[in-house]
Parts: C-alpha cells; structure tokens; sequence
C-alpha cells in the first residue's frame, strides 16, 4: 500500500512538472521519514504470559484466566514505604474490576539478597496479616519485571488482550495521591479501565509511578 500510494503521488508530481528535480529530491525525504513516524506512533508494547508462585503455593498465570479482558498488574514488594501505601486500594481496585473481567495481580521482583524483608516466605505473612484478595507473585528471578520494565515499587500496568496478545495500556502510578487516600484527585489506573470498558481509548496512558527503584541484579 505504501509503495503504491508513493508511486501515485511521483506519477502526478512529474506529470505536472510541481517538483523540479532538488525539491523532488527533499519532498523523497520528507515522505518516508514522514512514514517512518507514522509507524513508530501506532508501535504497542506487547507483554508475555507468565507462570509464577502465588503466596497460596499455587502457580498462577494469564492464560488460567480465560474470561479475562484485561489485567491490572501491580510491581510491588513489602519492604518500600510507599508500596506499604497500597494494599487497600489494590483490594479494592480488584474486588470493583475482577468481577468485570479485569482483576488485579501483585508481583514483587524487588533483589531479595538486599531486602531480607521482601524473601517469599514474609510475602505469606504480609499477605495474610493485610488480607490481600489479590494473588501476590514471587517473581525470583526478576524476569517478569524486566519484560515489563517496572522501574518503581509501586508501578501499575493495565493490559488488555487484543488478537490474543497481551498489550500495555497504561503504566505508571496508581493514583496522584499515596499519602492520603482521601485527597486523590487522580485515579489512574481505575479510569484507564473505565475508558477500555466503555469501549474508548484510555486518555491518560502514562503517568510517573512514586516509589522504591527496583535494583535489577546483573
């Protein structure tokens, strides 16, 4: 189709003589670098299923969820001070979504070697101590976090199937507000699935996620 159209538009330029040969040369430029944006502007960050230990002992993966449109995944851990912000409004967020086909999913990948606090076994703990009605994932060999280039603790991703294919939609932080839930004047995370649910594109795809940096090991 490119090819074609780009012939077309040589054929009525030369034809009638609007370009003479070095404007001709500049427009040849112009157009394909013009193509060139045009391609990278519709490129979509795709992300692959995974197969992770749940604080349960069970594995859990996206393709267990086969009613599933879509999931809100959370990089999180125990030991940052504004992840330990979180865990009500995750509840929350996953007991309003997963009935409309969009749960929410925990996975810590934070260097457990550096932060003893976040090892699989105090995850439990948290866990059940802050009732969690999300599953929280152990993801020890930090994989998932770099497929998804999570940075901070918390960072919130939505993804949302499409032709079969997991794709990002949203990334950043879950509000505008950690300190005081009361004051969120922002919730964007919750609005990004509002505008996939009502069938329009989501407004806001990107925001700064606030937290703990999640050091990769080498």
């Amino acid at each position: 189709m490119v090819g074609t159209d780009f012939i077309k538009i040589n054929k009525f330029l030369m034809k009638n003589n609007f370009l003479k040969p070095a404007i001709y040369s500049i427009f040849f430029v112009m157009y394909f670098l013009f193509l060139s944006f045009d391609y990278d502007e519709t490129n979509v960050k795709i992300v692959k299923d995974f197969n992770l230990i749940n604080v349960d002992g069970n594995m859990v993966s996206l393709s267990e969820y086969p009613d599933a449109r879509g999931f809100i995944i959370v990089f999180t851990c125990n030991h940052c001070p504004f992840a330990k912000l979180y865990p009500q409004r995750m509840n929350e967020l996953n007991s309003k979504y997963s009935a409309l086909g969009v749960p929410l999913i925990a996975i810590s990948s934070t260097d457990t070697a550096e932060f003893e606090e976040d090892t699989y076994s105090k995850m439990i703990k948290k866990s059940q101590a802050e009732n969690f009605n999300f599953p929280y994932l152990f993801d020890g060999e930090q994989t998932i976090a770099k497929n998804f280039n999570a940075q901070r603790t918390p960072h919130a991703f939505l993804i949302w199937k499409e032709k079969n294919e997991w794709v990002i939609k949203y990334n950043g932080a879950i509000d505008d507000n950690g300190a005081e839930p009361g004051k969120v004047n922002n919730n964007y995370v919750a609005d990004a699935v509002d505008d996939l649910l009502n069938g329009n594109d989501v407004k806001l795809n990107e925001t700064k996620s606030i937290g703990c940096q999640i050091q990769f090991r080498n």
